[in-house]
């Protein structure tokens, strides 16, 4: 075996698993289940995307191809510390567990029986919002 022939294969190679990679970060992407999953998963298709235009600049041996996969690795790298702030700032609910994580059902029952407003007094009278 030559090694263009093994050049040629190894590209093809890595063309099938950046593709498949891809497919099952899409999934990821849509199924969740949680935003901190999805930002990750994200993170993970910028890379595949870094990887798809590094071998074609190996396919094609033209070196423009490394820069444009540079500059795509900073953005996305920016991106995701973007993401992570926004799901930080986020905080905690009041029952102690983080924001990005799903309540538990007894939280959710608890927030369905506690009152949403203080009493508001409307022509003197005092009236309790539900």
């Amino acid at each position: 075996m030559n090694p263009q022939a093994y050049l040629d294969f190894a590209v093809q190679a890595a063309f099938v698993l950046l593709s498949l990679s891809f497919i099952i970060t899409v999934a990821r992407v849509i199924k969740g289940p949680t935003l901190p999953d999805r930002v990750l998963a994200l993170d993970l298709l910028v890379a595949a995307a870094i990887g798809f235009i590094a071998v074609l600049g190996i396919k094609t041996g033209y070196t423009l191809y490394i820069d444009i996969a540079i500059a795509l690795g900073l953005v996305g790298f920016l991106a995701t510390v973007a993401f992570s702030r926004f799901i930080l700032s986020r905080g905690q609910r009041e029952d102690g567990t983080p924001a990005c994580e799903p309540a538990s059902d007894a939280s959710i029952e608890e927030d369905r029986l506690t009152p949403t407003a203080e009493p508001v007094a409307l022509d003197g009278k005092v009236s309790q919002n539900v």
